[in-house]
């Protein structure tokens, strides 16, 4: 099996591509309306609560909503498994150093994509492409030892000021709750 085979598309983008639309297209309409509406809040980059969360890029997770969370409160960083890469040091580092934030909320969640990938995902990719790509996958196979170890990479960075309140959760998206996730002792 191909790791680049195309998967179905939902309904609604699939009905877009029949009338000679593309989901890029939707978006950037959407986009129009939202603009015609508009009024800039008046706010500048530094978040209102002084946090930053990080999480998984997964589609079901509304943040926002599931964290109570309005526009210009927080800085999200998200990515595949909401990993703490190196990236994501420099995100939250500058989010600490230049813009304010002091506490780290990270996010994992339960049926992640990345629970059943392996290292062997970078093999297949490079045997397809003629490249191996220079990032690791960083899949799991427990949520919780992940999250701890997120949690330590993020208090154990040199860069970071403000490592004190950096708390870990999984987010279980059959129900909407978060569970906390004890640190290392």
């Amino acid at each position: 099996m191909s790791i680049s085979a195309p998967q179905p598309l939902p309904q609604s983008t699939d009905s877009a591509a029949r009338t000679g639309g593309t989901v890029t297209n939707r978006l950037v309409e959407a986009n129009r309306r939202y603009a015609a509406e508009f009024q800039d809040p008046g706010m500048d980059a530094r978040p209102v609560l002084r946090v930053a969360v990080v999480a998984c890029m997964d589609a079901r997770l509304d943040l926002h909503e599931a964290l109570g969370l309005e526009l210009g409160d927080c800085h999200t960083i998200r990515n595949a498994g909401g990993v703490v890469t190196d990236d994501v040091i420099r995100s939250l580092t500058i989010s600490q150093r230049a813009l304010g934030t002091r506490s780290v909320v990270l996010i994992h969640h339960t049926g992640c994509g990345l629970l059943n990938l392996t290292e062997d995902f970078r093999h297949e990719l490079e045997a397809e492409v003629g490249q191996r790509p220079s990032w690791a996958v960083e899949a799991f196979k427990d949520l919780d030892t992940d999250v701890r170890q997120s949690m330590q990479r993020v208090r154990t960075s040199p860069f970071l000021l403000h490592t004190d309140d950096v708390r870990g959760f999984v987010f279980d998206v059959t129900t909407g709750l978060l569970r906390e996730v004890a640190p290392r002792e």
